[in-house]
């Protein structure tokens, strides 16, 4: 038996020399890397790749995790196509990982160090590996590949050379992919979270609340089993109102005992990676299960005059252990529980009471009717009488089926799911028919039930929103819909005038006064409320402000009236789907013989003066300011640079999301005297549109900080190389020519590269 296991210096600092096509096999792992999405598919291609061009059977690439301490695999060849976990210094893969070195052996049986049992799971057999550790930018070991059974002959160290130099080509595009599924796995999480609070909170079945709240913690925490104690104080002792996993079974154990009890006396945190080497922990319940508990993480329920009343436990973590972000998760989540159980106890007292309190029930300006159990309309207050245009003998006494008949029939429809159900039912702007008039109205059904959950009967609440929804609809039409909500909340008085952060965005369609010569007066307005209604969609569901309309342009706003926390990335896509709708848009109208529409997008942040400007008689909600005019000079540079969108630096230092950009030009625009950097955004492009875009960025990026080092000659090459890449870059074209005019006719010594705007 061959073993090698080749050292940092062996393998990372000795020179190693690849032919012309290796070289180009290496630049090939960069390139598709960077164009791969998801950490999935880069794994995918990688694996691939290595396992091809070295000539190896099968492949694995496994990456550390760093909060279990396992190494995983994400990508298996052959049967393996499951996820398969490991301690990170177990077998020939835990090796190179722990000691960071690449391993070429030639017979793994006789290396203690395999681990067989994945074999003995698959029917495969391993012959021969090589192994390398996968280091990001900063040295660190992250992961390791190995390739298996070499068909033809046996690995060498050259195939040993060739797969580090892959990996290290792969390794920053491994880790960020990484980084950004793990990102949007914990955000996923954080909205899960919230949306299992917001039901908690609004569940008034006990229950149900705990049934659900169970299962969704078990996701949450990724747990085997998750079991809720509550205190009884007649008798001292925790007992389970829910164990998931248990059945039927429930616990009683005294409330001093086991880890259980310590969390409920000392009202503090337990958390255990294992359990049985705590001598607080009781293995009975294990022994009479069948269940074997490993790891576990226990937390007070606390209520909120501050008294404990239980502990909400979670058991066995299914992958390592519970983490301290589990531990505040148990936690937020265990609070809620205990809002919520206020809550449902709360309803359970107040519904134990009179169900009927005449004056308040005729105070308010809601519909109110009760229907019991035998579906009798009970109740019906003034409100009611006013919107349904009944009496009260005409309402009382009369069977729910006989009034809400013909079109309104979905009420009683509704009605009997939530006698079924007993959940609340709820129908936002709904149509109510009242003698052949139709009613605008939200609509929420609810159950009455007892102490004992058995139904009382319904509830039926009706809110006449008709002349809000008339009024909104109307003021929408020549407003911002945001705007005309609050007008109708807030009344005249309207915001003041303010100084916010904006993203503002300008937009015009180019060559429109051709269009007009060629379409006329009425095919001139045609054709721009077609295209308003395509890019307005676009500005308000990311939820933009329509500014206002100058003829064929468009002023929109991201921060007012209402800020967000990403009003720079909400812009952006706003214009990204405003030139992707435009493009379908487009072929549309060409497949009807008719002319394209082309526009320029300028986007800009900047504090910006906002609120209501004109006269008592005649008002707009706009905005002004510098960072305004600047938007505008952008969108008008979109035609000297053949951009259909540019943004400001001060817009692309404030983006969250990545986007493909590249900085165009270092300008001062017209009237003002500071250089602003711009940027062009490609979003919309695909490989047709740009063929070569990375490839062809990069010599963009180069030529340009050689045109403002003013050295155009080297510039001026650059530029061509990139528009070898794509030759329908006009961008490439223009600096191509400006370094030609630059060569024939220098600049003054002083020279920056930045480019004075003459025109607006």
């Amino acid at each position: 038996m061959q073993t090698q296991a080749s050292s940092k210096k062996n393998i990372r600092t000795k020179k190693i020399t690849y032919s012309l096509e290796e070289l180009n096999l290496l630049l090939e792992v960069s390139k598709n890397v960077a164009s791969l999405s998801t950490l999935d598919e880069i794994l995918n291609w990688l694996i691939e790749f290595a396992r091809e061009k070295i000539n190896a059977d099968r492949g694995t690439i496994f990456l550390n995790d760093v909060i279990t301490n396992e190494l995983y695999s994400r990508v298996a060849q052959g049967n393996l196509k499951h996820e398969i976990r490991i301690m990170n210094h177990s077998g020939l893969a835990g090796a190179s990982f722990t000691t960071n070195e690449a391993l070429l052996i030639d017979n793994v049986l006789k290396d203690p160090r395999f681990n067989p049992s994945v074999d003995q799971q698959t029917g495969y057999h391993t012959k021969n590996m090589i192994c390398v550790p996968i280091l990001n930018t900063r040295h660190d070991v992250i992961g390791v590949v190995q390739l298996l059974n070499k068909k033809t002959g046996r690995f060498v160290k050259k195939d040993l050379e060739f797969l580090s130099s892959i990996m290290t080509q792969g390794a920053l595009g491994l880790e960020t992919a990484a980084l950004m599924e793990n990102t949007t796995k914990n955000r996923n999480r954080e909205l899960d979270f919230l949306k299992l609070v917001t039901e908690m909170t609004s569940e008034i079945n006990i229950q149900k609340l705990l049934n659900r709240a169970i299962d969704e913690a078990i996701k949450m925490l990724d747990a085997e089993r998750i079991t809720l104690f509550l205190n009884d104080e007649n008798t001292n002792e925790l007992w389970s109102q829910v164990a998931q996993g248990l059945g039927s079974i429930q616990i009683r154990l005294p409330n001093t005992s086991g880890i259980a009890g310590a969390v409920f006396t000392t009202v503090q945190t337990i958390n255990i990676k294992h359990a049985y080497a705590d001598l607080r922990f009781n293995p009975s319940f294990d022994r009479k299960t069948g269940f074997f508990t490993r790891s576990i993480l226990c937390v007070p329920i606390i209520n909120k005059n501050g008294k404990v009343i239980g502990v909400t436990q979670a058991l066995n973590k299914k992958n390592g252990y519970f983490s301290d972000e589990d531990e505040s998760r148990l936690k937020a989540f265990t609070s809620q529980i205990s809002a919520a159980l206020e809550n449902a106890a709360l309803f359970a007292d107040v519904e134990n009471m009179k169900n009927y309190n005449e004056g308040v029930l005729q105070s308010i300006t809601n519909a109110v009717l009760t229907v019991n159990e035998k579906g009798i309309i009970t109740k019906c207050n003034s409100a009611g009488q006013e919107i349904l245009k009944k009496s009260e003998k005409d309402v009382l006494d009369q069977k729910i089926d006989d009034f809400f008949t013909g079109p309104n029939t979905w009420i009683i429809e509704r009605l009997k799911i939530v006698q079924e159900t007993n959940q609340i039912d709820m129908s936002m702007d709904a149509s109510i028919i009242v003698e052949e008039e139709t009613v605008s109205a939200n609509v929420t059904l609810m159950p009455l039930l007892s102490l004992e959950n058995k139904s009382m009967g319904s509830i039926i609440m009706i809110e006449n929103i008709s002349s809000e929804k008339r009024m909104k609809s109307t003021m929408s039409r020549y407003m911002d819909p945001s705007i005309a909500d609050q007008l109708l909340s807030n009344g005249a008085d309207l915001l003041g005038g303010r100084s916010v952060p904006t993203t503002v965005l300008f937009s015009d369609i180019r060559g429109f006064t051709t269009l007009t010569e060629a379409l006329g007066p009425q095919g001139t307005v045609a054709l721009l409320n077609e295209y308003f209604e395509v890019m307005v969609d676009c500005i308000t569901r990311e939820g933009g402000m329509l500014d206002k309309f100058i003829g064929d342009a468009i002023m929109a706003a991201f921060g007012i009236p209402e800020a967000h926390d990403d009003d720079e990335d909400r812009a952006m896509r706003s214009a990204i789907s405003m030139i992707k709708d435009l493009n379908v848009w487009n072929k549309l109208r060409l497949a009807e013989g008719k002319l394209p529409v082309n526009i320029g997008i300028g986007l800009n942040t900047d504090t910006v003066v906002s609120g209501n400007i004109g006269s008592k008689k005649r008002m707009d909600y706009t905005i002004i300011g510098d960072g305004v005019n600047l938007a505008a000079r952008l969108e008008s540079a979109c035609k000297a640079y053949y951009a259909k969108i540019l943004i400001s630096e001060f817009t692309q230092a404030r983006l969250k999301g990545t986007y493909r950009l590249r900085e165009i030009d270092l300008v001062v625009v017209k009237g003002k005297t500071k250089p602003v950097s711009i940027y062009e955004v490609l979003d919309y492009h695909d490989s047709d549109t740009f063929p070569n875009m990375m490839e062809s960025l990069g010599y963009f990026k180069e030529g340009l900080s050689l045109y403002r080092g003013g050295n155009f000659t080297k510039s001026k090459a650059s530029f061509e190389k990139s528009l070898q890449g794509n030759p329908n870059d006009k961008l490439s074209q223009m600096y191509i020519g400006r370094n030609e005019h630059l060569l024939i006719n220098p600049p003054a010594s002083d020279w920056s590269g930045i480019w004075i705007m003459e025109d607006k």
